[in-house]
């Protein structure tokens, strides 16, 4: 155990009974110096706990569910937008290669430009090659990247090149953690897909579960060629997010939700809506206040005052961990979230000619 806790980035797991476990971890922790809580945190090393009925028939099942269980909080503890507590200094690449999307939110404004600070908006669009290319530059020059991520600027599944990419950042960076963003209405059918390609932490944007409330936030749907309006494309959108949810969480990915906080539309279904994604398996929720943007139907709307924010996160935690370190990170963000964005470096020689919504 003193051993493998010395490994940077390893949790121990001990096979035996809880006062085994307490006894080794304190000689190492304590009596031997105080050397923290240990890489996955906590006072005492990840134990089976056997007791009569594992030591009589095996506990094979509970190891295999401590690992299951420890591997995730390896992976969050990697994942600057899954970790608990603290910024933890981790870099990420989002890679700008998913153009189209499938739903019509009124706040959304889907842009090319290198100002704005917020989701939807990217410098440029990239091929899966030359995405690969980005994140060869990016992790050379950037050690502390653990995730490599996709999230627009449209949506990751109304187009085939963000499972394209990962296909092929799989092949040269296999450590990287893969990470996806998606408004779930084809997560429900291309969910063995996201699994297949090595996506293992998902954020979906879940902006209520109430159709009639959903309705004024998103106006419009296209699903399987065929355009859905109002409460109808609503009710087909939630039906898809949960159970895509479901599927994928009871694989074994740890999702994420995402909800944008809209005074007076959706502020009071907050804590209705973090019950509901928290049963269907997301681990994290994080509410992001609306960015009012010029042009779109919500352009009049107030921000949210950190009151509201406040009061709705403590309204999710309730029933669900709440993420509060969201940078509202644009589509092609290199780095740690909050410090230095090395998107201009990486990106400067490659603007060749003026860009569109298009890989043609």
């Amino acid at each position: 155990m003193h051993t493998a806790a010395a490994i940077p980035g390893t949790i121990p797991i001990a096979h035996c009974g809880p006062g085994c476990a307490d006894k080794q971890y304190t000689n190492l922790a304590f009596y031997n110096g105080f050397q923290g809580g240990g890489y996955g945190g906590g006072a005492v090393s990840p134990s089976v706990n056997a007791g009569e009925k594992e030591v009589v028939f095996g506990g094979n099942e509970r190891l295999e569910e401590l690992i299951k269980a420890s591997l995730k909080i390896l992976k969050r503890a990697k994942h600057p937008c899954f970790a608990s507590g603290k910024p933890n200094n981790k870099g990420r690449i989002h890679l700008p290669v998913s153009p189209g999307c499938n739903i019509e939110c009124q706040f959304c404004d889907r842009k090319i430009n290198s100002t704005e600070q917020r989701p939807g908006v990217t410098i440029q669009i990239l091929t899966p090659d030359e995405a690969v290319e980005v994140v060869r530059q990016s992790v050379a020059s950037m050690p502390e990247i653990s995730v490599v991520g996709i999230a627009g600027p449209g949506d990751t599944l109304a187009t085939p090149y963000a499972l394209a990419t990962f296909r092929l950042i799989n092949k040269e960076f296999p450590d990287l953690i893969k990470c996806m963003s998606t408004n779930g209405l084809l997560l429900e059918s291309m969910a063995d897909e996201v699994i297949d390609v090595g996506v293992s932490t998902l954020t979906v944007t879940v902006n209520d579960v109430f159709p009639e409330t959903l309705s004024k936030i998103c106006s419009r749907v296209r699903f399987a060629g065929k355009i859905y309006e109002g409460t109808e494309a609503a009710e087909l959108l939630i039906s898809k997010q949960l159970t895509g949810i479901k599927h994928v969480a009871q694989a074994g990915m740890i999702v994420k939700v995402n909800t944008v906080l809209v005074p007076t539309i959706n502020n009071n279904h907050i804590e209705t809506i973090a019950k509901t994604v928290a049963e269907c398996g997301a681990l994290l929720y994080n509410i992001i206040p609306i960015i009012p943007v010029r042009g779109t139907a919500f352009d009049a709307v107030s921000a949210c005052t950190c009151t509201e924010i406040d009061d709705a996160r403590r309204k999710a935690e309730k029933y669900i961990s709440v993420f509060r370190h969201c940078q509202h990170c644009r589509a092609d963000a290199i780095g740690v979230p909050g410090g230095i964005d090395y998107r201009e470096q990486i990106y400067q020689n490659r603007i060749t000619q003026e860009q569109t919504f298009s890989h043609g």
